[in-house]
């Protein structure tokens, strides 16, 4: 299992840690509108970008960066999962000019986390990770970062989706 801290302090995962290699296991969270959304709803390569809130400064950086990257790509699509609850992540999107970006809310049932072992139990928030998915399902890039206050590996991430078909 990953290894993850937050502000220093050692956190449990729950969940199933996702690897490279891995078929990506389906998952229900919720839009703003608080509709159900699948992985299996979107196809082609998918960047998944967890945070622990979007009304926070990294996250918003992860979100606001990975949303603007993935743009000119083309092939990619973005889905910023957190725990936040749907309507603060309407209002952090319309606030901050990203009404078209797909972020989605596990808040009712922890679907995602647990499926993909970010759920952080002390806090009941996920833990910050990148994961990218091929057309295929498979997964092809996975970051679990290991200080929960710390930016992930940009380039890594947006290579691996460059690269996946």
């Amino acid at each position: 299992m990953a290894s993850v801290t937050f502000k220093g302090n050692p956190i449990t995962l729950i969940g199933n840690e996702v690897k490279v290699g891995d078929k990506a296991p389906d998952f229900t969270v919720l839009a703003n509108d608080l509709s159900e959304v699948k992985l299996s709803d979107y196809s082609g390569v998918r960047l998944i970008s967890v945070v622990p809130s979007v009304d926070t400064g990294v996250c918003a950086l992860q979100t606001k960066r990975f949303n603007e990257e993935v743009a000119n790509l083309g092939n990619v699509q973005v889905l910023t999962i957190s725990a936040d609850l749907p309507f603060a992540q309407a209002r952090w999107a319309q606030a901050n000019g990203f009404d078209d970006a797909k972020i989605f809310s596990d808040h009712r049932d922890l679907s995602f986390g647990e499926a993909y072992g970010v759920v952080m139990k002390e806090l009941r928030l996920l833990a910050r990770s990148v994961f990218v998915i091929d057309s295929n399902d498979n997964v092809v890039y996975a970051e679990y970062v290991s200080e929960g206050t710390n930016h992930p590996e940009y380039d890594g991430a947006l290579a691996a989706a460059k690269q996946a078909e």
